[in-house]
């Protein structure tokens, strides 16, 4: 048995979906914009995980996946996936809300490769259900909630199959039902959704059960609990059982700037209905169950040398470097230039170069973030700026809406140091130039740079600095940071390079290392 403290990853991985294979267990969450998208963690215990597999690396090389222009797809891209595991195939399911599809990826293994396929109509927030008799259904929508009998290739709806109406919710809260969770549990099916409450905002897990599919779903809230955490909810996500019969949920909370962090939570039986939690809240800790008590994880954050590792079979080399040859804790802001960027092993460096001149760091290709650590954690990165144009910036960043970052920029033929970053209060940042609150020269063609974020308690803050004269030196302003829709993500560090005035200038980024602030239990 292991001690279990809430919440599990302390990363941003909202909206879960968890199945069990045999001994293992898998979850698939949001990836929004992030390239390669739709990552599949694993996990023996359903409280340690670790990166498996992402789904894809591309979706569909839209103008705004590719930040073509001053296009982009932030807020938008894959949202609340379905995983299922059917008769011998995965099965991941979604919409991506930049282009109105519905997608399916379909594989013999989880590690892929997986094969991309589109089900006709935009089924919001869906969860697939295998039943018997080859059937399969599909429910989703927000507010009112849909269930829609597909054709067994999942190719779209099925001719005169089922499609009803199965739950909806008042008008008067903020957020209907949505998130929607569709299972089929000791012949009664069941929908799991996530809304607010009526009387104020916070997130509820709600349940609705039936003893056939075309019947009426009756139910309510499950789960009304903040964890005395400013009365952000627990809500939305999948459940799961054990191979000994225990049940958990694996659902979510808003966090504040470092995103939306899995909760696991028990669950247990009354009359076949679910009860969440012990005595109606979300416990902070309990004891589970470990499938393998010894296996060792891989971190889902790191820090990384840039030199990789050789003599990796095949199937490790896929999952450890499973973004575009780098680590596989490493994402993209958007669809990469792989053409623009170059990793020189043998001395640890990865150089990117400007294929764009944009106004800002969020419209700058190539950007390679890492998710936030809560309740708080730095980063640090050397930068060779030696080859930088006039007018190019680059650095470490955090990545948001209202972004904050340090870098170097070639400003009149001399290097400076400078935070800028866009304003957080501003009402739309997508068309605010950034602010530059300090600079500060410097001669040497690399510098160490850092940044530093607390969340403990939504205090949300960044600093940054950059080693002068052998000390940290905090350049600029302490920034906040906010969670919102624009990105609809957590904040993330993020390796970037970007250019003011002309293409090809090149930046050199070479031993980033990953600091954890201590976990207040």
């Amino acid at each position: 048995m292991i001690r279990i403290t809430n919440p599990i990853t302390r990363l941003d991985y909202p909206d879960p979906d968890v199945i069990r294979v045999g001994d293992t267990y898998y979850m698939v969450s949001t990836t929004m914009h992030f390239m390669p998208g739709c990552e599949i963690l694993r996990s023996y215990d359903l409280v340690n995980w670790e990166h498996v597999v992402y789904v894809y690396d591309r979706l569909d090389s839209t103008p705004g996946q590719t930040l073509e222009g001053e296009a982009n797809s932030y807020g938008k891209g894959m949202w609340a996936a379905s995983l299922r595991y059917h008769k011998g195939i995965f099965y991941v399911c979604f919409v991506a809300n930049d282009t109105g599809k519905t997608y399916l990826y379909t594989s013999s293994t989880v590690e892929g490769p997986w094969e991309k396929h589109c089900i006709k109509g935009f089924y919001h927030d869906c969860s697939l259900l295998f039943d018997e008799d080859d059937r399969v259904y599909i429910a989703y929508g927000n507010r009112e909630i849909y269930i829609t009998e597909l054709k067994p290739d999942c190719s779209g709806p099925l001719e005169g199959g089922l499609h009803r109406l199965a739950v909806k919710d008042s008008k008067t809260c903020a957020l209907g039902y949505e998130g929607t969770h569709f299972y089929k549990i000791n012949g009664r099916y069941y929908l799991f959704f996530i809304h607010s409450l009526e009387d104020r905002w916070m997130r509820a897990e709600a349940c609705f059960m039936s003893q056939s599919v075309d019947g009426t779903f009756t139910g309510g809230d499950v789960l009304v609990d903040d964890m005395g955490f400013w009365g952000q909810g627990v809500a939305q996500g999948g459940i799961v059982d054990t191979p000994e019969g225990k049940w958990y949920g694996i659902l979510f909370q808003d966090s504040g700037a470092v995103g939306r962090i899995p909760v696991l939570v028990p669950v247990s039986w009354d009359n076949h209905r679910p009860v969440f939690g012990e005595g109606g809240k979300a416990p902070r800790t309990f004891m589970v169950s470990s499938l393998r008590p010894h296996y060792l994880y891989e971190p889902l954050v790191q820090s990384d040398d840039f030199k990789g590792e050789k003599g990796l079979d095949k199937e490790t080399a896929r999952r450890r470097y499973g973004c575009f040859g780098l680590k596989s804790v490493w994402q993209f802001n958007h669809e990469p230039d792989v053409s623009l960027l170059s990793l020189d092993q043998e001395q640890g460096i990865l150089w990117m170069t400007a294929g764009k001149v944009c106004r800002r760091l969020t419209q700058a290709r190539n950007v390679l973030t890492q998710r936030m650590l809560y309740p708080g954690c730095s980063g640090e990165i050397t930068v060779n700026v030696g080859e930088l144009k006039e007018g190019d910036c680059a650095g470490l960043c955090v990545l948001q809406g209202c972004y904050g970052m340090i870098g170097v920029t070639r400003r009149e033929g001399k290097l400076y140091v400078v935070m800028r970053g866009a304003e957080p209060n501003a009402q739309n940042r997508a068309e605010t130039e950034e602010k530059e609150w300090e600079s500060l020269e410097v001669m040497e063609d690399e510098i160490r740079l850092k940044a530093e974020a607390d969340f403990t308690d939504r205090k949300d803050e960044a600093r940054f600095y950059c080693l002068y004269h052998g000390e940290w030196k905090m350049v600029g302003v302490t920034h906040k940071l906010y969670f919102r829709l624009d990105h609809f993500t957590g904040g993330r560090f993020g390796l970037f390079l970007y250019a003011a005035k002309e293409k090809g200038g090149r930046a050199g980024f070479r031993n980033f290392v990953y600091g954890c602030k201590d976990k207040k239990e």
